[in-house]
């Protein structure tokens, strides 16, 4: 069963800092360049216990100094952990890539760790062993939660949303980030409320959404300090913070993420139908590179119930190629790396690995990269939807790495979740 439990969060004071101020994206989406804008930002920002300031640094670092400022910022007042345990209701209102005005509504809890052969959490894609290392590093040096894995639950009559929206009236704190999202969070504590949460999550299964590094370290440090302390029970340790949304509420929203072939040469109309047989191409021309949302709403949208994708190298065509889905086939984005990547590029899945294709956050970066080239073809792909992403889960499958985008993201700032202090649900970590 997932076992969700209220804890004691640390955040910042809002006497002493303005929240706006210390927030950061997650840790692995932030630029070199981001990094220094946001450890300038504010002496208190988040970046500070999360990455080092020159990433060159990483590989030596112990993040002994990460401690070292965590404890400072705790000493002087600047995180105060709250007086009574509780989940956080996050309220987050965003505009879509769509120009649609949106609002998502989920909340932060301790959740109890656990094995993916359990199948009560689920991961949907492959990790990479060089940042469960670092963030592990990070994990033994703080002995605290500062980044929350991002987890999905299904809730299609929207049971949880009163009690999530109860949150608001005992007040909150807000702040909007970079990216224009408006971050409202709020205390829940009621015993009510509190159950009803636990309860109805209890018999439901989970799917990372954003995390799997995060969650797979969080493991790993568990059983390290299972074997250094036998028999300490239900240690804090057996816990990690979680954000936790459902799948199907309005507002969540699940983006592509586009692939860009770094090198070329882009294939010929003849090789794109020797290497692509039973596929339909269509092209259209490209304005310029800001008109390719609009040629994608137009042409590829609408072949949601297609295996389909276009085609951008950058010389002004837009190829559009489509067949219908058969019985048996994978998910479309796995129909893409074994056809396309690999069938037409000849890119198997260490190739990606290695880096033989980028992911660009956006359909315009992804344009941008043809252009100037820094690609030879960029690859756009419709998204995924909730059912996808839990039928695949479902089956004990993974995907492709890279291929959700659940938006808009979760910064980091919001709330930590010590492990030094005692038992959850009892005033504890």
């Amino acid at each position: 069963m997932s076992e969700i439990t209220p804890f004691r969060g640390l955040r910042y004071d809002p006497e002493r800092v303005e929240l706006a101020n210390v927030l950061v994206p997650p840790y692995d989406v932030v630029t070199p360049r981001e990094r220094a804008l946001y450890w300038d930002r504010d002496p208190h920002n988040a970046i500070r216990l999360e990455l080092t300031r020159d990433p060159d640094e990483e590989a030596t670092t112990d993040y002994a100094s990460v401690a070292e400022t965590l404890a400072a910022w705790r000493s002087a007042g600047v995180l105060r952990r709250d007086d009574a345990p509780g989940f956080y209701v996050l309220r987050q209102r965003f505009t879509a890539p769509g120009g649609e005005e949106l609002e998502r509504i989920g909340f932060f809890a301790a959740l109890h760790l656990e094995d993916y052969a359990k199948r009560i959490v689920r991961p949907h894609e492959r990790t990479m062993s060089g940042p469960k290392a670092d963030r592990l590093k990070m994990l033994r040096a703080t002995r605290a939660n500062l980044s929350p894995i991002f987890l999905l639950y299904e809730d299609r009559g929207l049971e949880l949303a009163g009690v999530l929206e109860s949150a608001f009236a005992g007040g909150s704190v807000s702040a909007r980030d970079d990216a224009g999202t408006l971050q409202e969070l709020a205390p829940l504590s009621d015993p009510a409320a509190v159950a009803k949460l636990r309860d109805f999550l209890a018999p439901r299964p989970l799917v990372i959404a954003d995390g799997h590094h995060r969650y797979e370290t969080a493991i790993d440090y568990r059983d390290e300090r299972r074997a250094a302390e036998p028999g300490a029970g239900d240690a804090p340790w057996e816990h990690t913070l979680v954000y936790l949304a459902n799948a199907h509420a309005p507002g969540s929203l699940l983006l592509p993420i586009h692939r860009v072939i770094r090198k070329g040469p882009a294939p010929t109309d003849a090789a794109w139908r020797e290497r692509l047989p039973g596929w339909e191409q269509t092209a259209c021309e490209i304005p310029d590179g800001d008109a390719i949302p609009e040629l994608l709403a137009r042409h590829l949208t609408p072949l949601a119930d297609r295996h389909a994708f276009a085609a951008d190298d950058g010389a002004g065509s837009l190829r559009v190629f489509q067949r219908p889905a058969r019985s048996g086939d994978p998910l479309g984005v796995k129909v893409v790396h074994d056809e396309v990547i690999e069938g037409v590029f000849g890119l198997d899945e260490a190739a990606v690995r290695e880096g033989a294709v980028a992911f660009p956050k956006s359909t315009a970066e992804a344009a941008r990269a043809v252009r100037e080239g820094r690609g030879a073809v960029a690859l756009y792909l419709n998204p995924l939807t909730a059912d996808d992403v839990f039928a695949i889960t479902g089956a004990g499958e993974v995907l492709p790495q890279k291929s959700t985008f659940f938006f808009p993201k979760l910064p980091s700032g919001l709330v930590f979740r010590s492990l030094e202090e005692g038992a959850e649900g009892a005033g504890g970590a």
